[in-house]
């Protein structure tokens, strides 16, 4: 298991810095999130969930469709979210980097400033919370120390976003990672996996739906009248039956069109779960920074460094 987990999280990594490189002015976000998966697959991981490629004020929780035509520009804020799966054991990590490019001609010297800060913020809660972490402790101690992390930067965490425990096969194992104490007296045990990710923001803290739904995962088994859709579910089953999937996975296998009404009927029927993009309340900037842990008595191993 433990090996398993070291092997994904130095394709993660190795992954994650390579495809940082490609952050500039220009870059299509399809091109981005296709290079990364293409990289897990050729590295003989898994893909653990779609390559989220998430701008600005949206936290989380985006991935191309297919033929997405959204570009980066410069001095964006982009959140690099991806994860790799040995053996079912995931590597889930994340960095913010902001675009290479003629920044000045989008945002003014203070704005840059201010968002350099929004990035160091997130380093610094995630930092805190590695510090932190061990056996034996309680997950809000963890919430606690990104908090005042970053509340040294006078900006607050993603409130109602949080890193989540990791098991064979699950990526989110029913343990929540809160950004601030939010009370939770869970203390994690000696081996158990989590992903750490504190999100940063100049807003409110608080993360809302934003329209589309790129991402997926799957529920449960149900009836359908129409063969395509039920085409669709038991290619669901067979091939992304335990971490989510994109659309434009789907799409690309059956066409955009019958692609998209059937996941729309899946979604309806509750037979998969579609996530929409999470974005900040105040439409303000947001960072995160990830990284999978192994916790251990006197502290933790990161996997994803």
């Amino acid at each position: 298991m433990m090996e398993s987990y070291i092997k994904s999280g130095k394709i993660a990594s190795k992954i994650r810095d390579e495809a940082s490189k490609m952050i500039t002015e220009g870059t299509l976000v399809i091109d981005l999130v296709e290079y990364v998966e293409s990289e897990i697959l050729k590295s003989g991981a898994e893909i653990a969930f779609p390559c989220n490629v998430s701008l600005n004020e949206v936290a989380a929780h985006y991935t191309s469709p297919a033929n997405d035509q959204t570009a980066i520009q410069a001095g964006d804020m982009v959140k690099l979210d991806l994860g790799a799966m040995v053996d079912g054991y995931i590597a889930d990590t994340a960095i913010t980097i902001i675009a290479d490019g003629n920044i000045d001609e989008n945002y003014t010297q203070d704005e840059i400033n201010l968002h350099e800060e929004i990035v160091e913020a997130s380093e610094a809660g995630l930092e805190a919370a590695i510090a932190t972490a061990r056996a034996g402790i309680e997950v809000s101690k963890i919430g606690e120390a990104v908090h005042e992390a970053i509340s040294e930067y006078k900006l607050n965490p993603i409130f109602n976003l949080t890193g989540h425990s990791l098991e064979q096969n699950n990526l989110h194992a029913g343990i929540s990672i809160p950004n601030y104490d939010n009370h939770d007296h869970y203390i994690l045990e000696e081996g158990q996996a989590v992903a750490i990710e504190p999100f940063a923001t100049n807003g409110e803290g608080i993360v809302n739906d934003a329209p589309g739904h790129y991402i997926f995962s799957y529920l449960k088994s149900r009836p359908f009248r129409m063969k395509s859709t039920q085409r669709v579910l038991k290619y669901i089953q067979n091939n992304h039956r335990f971490v989510p999937f994109s659309g434009r996975w789907i799409t690309n296998e059956f066409g955009e069109r019958k692609g998209n009404i059937a996941l729309k009927q899946l979604s309806e029927a509750m037979a998969v779960y579609a996530y929409a993009p999470l974005r900040e309340k105040q439409n303000c900037f947001v960072s995160q920074k990830e990284h999978t842990l192994i916790i251990e008595k006197e502290g933790c191993t990161v996997t994803t460094i």
